[in-house]
């Protein structure tokens, strides 16, 4: 049937075909429209309303003024969409631009065009290939948008994929991924999350593992398993089960804090480190305290306020700070320091400080030079310590 302006509602019985008149062919209805399924819009549709069961098509665009409801089938528009409250229980496909306050699709939802809304809650899954601007959106299966977004909450159970923009809030089940830089303020991912070079934004929380394309601003990162930043990174602490590796620069304000190992390829920077096992930088630079359990290996040395290497650790590269302890049986190279401790079968190649004292069984290769006092066990030395009035710097 060929429609042109419909002044009340309009019933569509199944397996129709419905055509419009006028360039583009547009049917409008005042009222709303009911289609019992499997029904075809060759034409534009402007209604108040549209109801449907089973499989409905418009084949040009579709501005519906108040709400649109699909119960069972899905709904497929080859133009725009428009509607204040869109609800499918099946799947809707949209080729062009959606535009609508709430969509909520039970099953899968799909947009070829650019998407602006206030929210949108998908039971299965959502594919975007235009822009995406929302308040809100909640999927429990999987998400991909294909270009930029702005989105205040993510919420998605399984998967999801962007191409950078703005999220506030990210919550995943299990695995987020941005290919452009995206700038945050939370997210909390249960498996993986891998971001873009020049991403920024606030606080990282993920139980296994982050990686970072590039360079990173960020606040604190908290990450059960593995941390991975292939170029330098700036922000206030990182707590990482595992292992943290940075190809180029770390800057902290605050704590880093490590079970397994730490790689910098450059300095480190930091107030506190923490590390249970090994710490590897170019240099390390720390405002408070060093304490590493395992070893610690830079080529131009630690510098901080107290240092402490552990039980049978390993220190390459001289350390200058306060305080220094050194571990039972552990081993070191150069140590400038106001008080310097060697416990028992620690090796050192040389000494200078203020006060030091030496446990017994230790080992120094080179010398011990001191301003204030020493106190020395047993030890086996390559020269006599001397008291010095200053001490090489």
């Amino acid at each position: 049937m060929t429609l042109d302006v419909v002044d009340t509602d309009l019933v569509v019985g199944e397996h129709s075909i419905v055509r419009g008149t006028g360039s583009p062919s547009t049917v409008k209805v005042a009222g709303t429209v009911y289609c019992e399924g499997h029904d075809t819009f060759e034409c534009n549709l402007e209604a108040e309303n549209l109801e449907t069961e089973d499989t409905v098509t418009i084949q040009g665009t579709l501005e519906i003024r108040n709400r649109i409801r699909a119960e069972d089938g899905k709904l497929v528009v080859h133009g725009k969409t428009t509607a204040i409250q869109i609800d499918v229980e099946e799947a809707l496909y949209i080729s062009k631009d959606l535009t609508a306050r709430e969509v909520d699709v039970g099953g899968h939802l799909e947009v070829d065009g650019n998407t602006k809304v206030e929210s949108i809650e998908v039971g299965g899954s959502f594919v975007a290939k235009g822009e995406v601007t929302a308040r809100d959106i909640d999927v429990g299966g999987s998400l991909k948008i294909e270009s930029s977004v702005t989105i205040d909450k993510l919420d998605v159970g399984g998967t999801a994929r962007v191409n950078g923009g703005r999220i506030k809030k990210i919550d995943v089940g299990g695995s987020f991924e941005s290919d452009a830089p995206l700038e945050f303020e939370d997210i909390d991912v249960g498996g993986t999350v891998r971001l873009a070079d020049k991403s920024k934004g606030r606080n990282v929380d993920v139980g296994g593992s982050f990686e970072v394309k590039g360079d990173l601003e960020f606040g604190d990162i908290d990450v059960g398993g593995k941390v991975k930043i292939t170029g330098s990174a700036e922000g206030i602490g990182i707590d990482v089960g595992g292992t943290v590796e940075v190809n180029g620069s770390l800057k902290l304000s605050g704590t880093l804090e490590v079970g397994g190992k730490a790689e910098v390829g450059k300095e480190v920077i930091a107030g506190k480190i923490e590390v249970g096992g090994v710490l590897r930088a170019h240099k390390a630079m720390v405002e408070r305290l060093v304490e590493v359990g395992g070893s610690i290996h830079t080529a131009e040395g630690v510098t901080t306020s107290f240092f402490e290497i552990g039980r049978r650790g390993e220190v390459t590269g001289p350390i200058r700070a306060e305080e220094v302890i050194i571990g039972k049986d552990a081993r070191a190279e150069t140590i400038y320091g106001k008080k310097i401790l060697l416990r028992k079968g620690a090796y050192a190649r040389n000494v200078y400080g203020e006060n030091v004292t030496i446990e017994p069984h230790c080992h120094v290769d080179g010398e011990i030079l001191y301003t204030g006092e020493l106190r020395m066990a047993e030890t086996s030395l390559a020269k006599p310590p001397r008291k010095v009035d200053t001490l090489p710097s």
